[in-house]
């Protein structure tokens, strides 16, 4: 393939989001992370470029934004912004989140509802992509007003979703108890109980394991691509950061295979503990962050460790990297303080945690690196796995689920090496990931005609 053409591609398509999209950064990253690897396939392809499949795929089939009036414990009246992209149903109803954080605009949410389109592909469930969302902070909110939130956004959203059409799940922002809020003004509204919304309580239609999903699938996939180096996690130092759902449950199996998980952070700061972070300090953390919403510098003052204060965990030396926080959370100056540190794998437990920048020094220095769509898999795996229970009425244990879980994530590693494998041996896990998510799609796309 001539180089030169691949980069006059890029550039050109790349234009043409940019003036189609003006000041949508995080969205133009994610295109582009996407346009980069798929190039020089799509050349090679050109029945794609001839249906203008990438076009299509970028543009959502729809946006929904509303207004979201709710008042607080004073009475006070608060008006937010309410939205759901609907970005692509070629293989099945829009399937992904709602995030309730002051950041949500339509730039994010299109690049997570972009992103969810290939990772969902990934999973081979047939779910579509969706993202959705609110810039409400739940932060410093009573219950009460959290649920009149909820019932107000849903109110609306209620008109736009369905199990065949639309089903969100949670994110930053949106936990067990917002998802019972939210299920509940729905159940209120269209007077059915159905599976509509997932991460529901496992009392009411949720499934085992999908708190855990999401930090377990991205350490399953980690382990599968040390696998690839005759190597396991048993023994290796591991820095995570974040302190939320999916931080905690990648250390926990972290911990249960043997490694030694020596970092933990949150919007704050970040701990270092060399001597690690075991279950009963696991534990700490997990009541801490999720019973009384604690910082995570009381850790530090707790166990007397080091606190980074206003810093990322990335300067501390370890052999495996879990970023499990926010996007755009490694920058290139991380990047290359992480590889020079003796760094050899990177998995992403967090939306588009990585900078272009970073991204390309990971595969130029040739370490193991996963990027989200194929490494955070697993928590829309699980919310596929609770869609089916729904439909059977039916419930699985906890070994089944777990046992469904690491399958797919094996499976989604198997196509990545599949469409990644380089000549000279390496996987660009990228390019795999990008790749494998995209051919479904995109023939499915084209096997339903110009619609």
């Amino acid at each position: 393939m001539n180089t030169k053409s691949s980069k006059i591609f890029i550039q050109d398509f790349m234009n043409y989001v940019k003036s189609k999209d003006p000041g949508q950064p995080e969205f133009h990253q994610a295109v582009k992370e996407v346009v980069e690897t798929l190039a020089d396939y799509l050349l090679d392809n050109p029945r794609y470029l001839h249906a203008r499949i990438l076009e299509r795929m970028v543009e959502p089939e729809r946006i929904i934004q509303f207004r979201v009036p709710w008042s607080d414990d004073r009475g006070n009246i608060h008006i937010n912004r309410g939205y759901r992209i609907e970005m692509n149903s070629a293989i099945g109803p829009y399937k992904g989140g709602l995030r309730f954080h002051p950041t949500v605009n339509q730039s994010i949410l299109k690049f997570l509802a972009f992103e969810q389109v290939l990772k969902n592909s990934l999973t081979s469930l047939p779910m579509g992509g969706g993202k959705g969302g609110s810039d409400f902070d739940p932060k410093n909110k009573s219950d009460n007003e959290v649920m009149r939130f909820c019932q107000s956004f849903m109110s609306e959203l209620a008109r736009h979703i369905g199990k065949y059409t639309d089903v969100p799940a949670g994110d930053i922002g949106v936990g067990g108890r917002e998802i019972g809020f939210l299920f509940g003004q729905y159940k209120r509204i269209r007077n059915e109980f159905t599976g509509v919304l997932t991460g529901k309580g496992v009392e009411w239609g949720g499934s085992l394991i999908r708190p855990e999903a999401t930090g377990y699938g991205t350490v399953y996939f980690a382990e599968e691509m040390l696998k690839t180096r005759n190597d396991s996690i048993s023994g290796k130092i591991v820095a995570i950061s974040g302190s939320g759902n999916v931080a905690q449950f990648a250390a926990e199996k972290v911990i249960e295979l043997g490694g030694k998980v020596v970092t933990l952070s949150d919007s704050s700061g970040s701990i270092y503990d060399p001597d690690g972070i075991d279950s009963e300090k696991l534990a700490f953390v997990m009541e801490l962050k999720n019973v009384h919403r604690g910082r995570i510098k009381e850790y530090a003052d707790k166990y007397n460790i080091q606190y980074l204060n206003k810093k990322r965990p990335w300067s501390v030396k370890c052999d495996l990297a879990l970023p499990c926080a926010t996007e755009n959370e490694i920058n290139e100056e991380e990047a290359k303080m992480l590889t020079k540190n003796g760094c050899i794998l990177v998995a992403e437990g967090a939306n588009m945690p990585t900078t272009l920048e970073a991204v390309h020094h990971f595969l130029d220095s040739k370490i193991l690196y996963g990027p989200a769509k194929a490494a955070n898999a697993g928590g829309v795996a699980v919310s596929g796995l609770e869609m089916t229970q729904n439909s059977m009425r039916l419930a699985w244990s906890r070994e089944e689920v777990d046992s469904k879980l690491h399958s797919i994530m094996v499976n989604i590693h198997k196509m990545c090496i599949q469409f990644g494998k380089e000549p000279d041996g390496y996987t660009n896990y990228v390019k795999g990931a990008n790749i494998a998510g995209f051919v479904k799609v995109a023939n499915s796309m084209m096997a339903q005609g110009l619609v």
